[in-house]
């Protein structure tokens, strides 16, 4: 019964991203490039996290590659998005503020996000996603968390981070680069 559900939850969660999925994956389009396929860039923004938040020391992190595009699939009445695909390569350098230590972590997973009216989300995933997880604000532990496999990821309106893993692996890269 296992083996028929993680199989059905792969094939969902693979049609659900085909389906948003631009015609060329080489090339992704993005909306005024002139193809109307709505796909639109996704950067993210560098961030810094202080001794003790996510790791024992300093980190900073910063992508290094960033091709990331989204696509607001549905919305809410307000017209603010209710479901948004991401896709896309993105690698961030976390770098530990006190030493200089660094690991790029390949955070370009495939990602349909609900995003609910009260501020909470649902991330259906599959590859690999860089989660920040503080003290007791999930159910992994504190740290910078490459989640890689095929999940889900239900972030409260708190932000507290609560993992569903139907198949793969969590590697905090705290611990590589500490």
């Amino acid at each position: 019964m296992h083996r028929t559900s993680v199989v059905s939850a792969l094939a969902l969660t693979a049609a659900l991203l085909t389906a948003a999925s631009p015609a060329s994956a080489s090339t992704p389009a993005v909306s005024g490039s002139g193809t109307g396929t709505g796909w639109e860039p996704a950067p993210t923004a560098p961030f810094d996290a202080a001794a003790g938040a996510r790791c024992d020391f300093p980190v900073h992190g910063e992508p290094v590659v960033d091709e990331v595009v989204q696509k607001v699939l549905a919305t809410h009445r307000d017209g603010s998005p209710s479901e948004i695909a991401y896709r896309g390569a993105l690698v961030i350098r976390l770098t530990n503020t006190d030493t200089g230590a660094f690991h790029d972590a390949d955070a370009s997973g495939s990602a349909l996000v609900d995003y609910h009216a009260d501020g909470s989300q649902r991330w259906h995933a599959v590859g690999p996603v860089l989660a920040g997880i503080g003290e007791d604000n999930g159910n992994l532990p504190r740290g910078e968390q490459l989640i890689d496999g095929v999940y889900t990821l239900d972030i409260s309106a708190t932000g507290y981070k609560t993992l569903h893993m139907i198949h793969g692996s969590t590697d905090d890269i705290c611990a590589r680069i500490g």
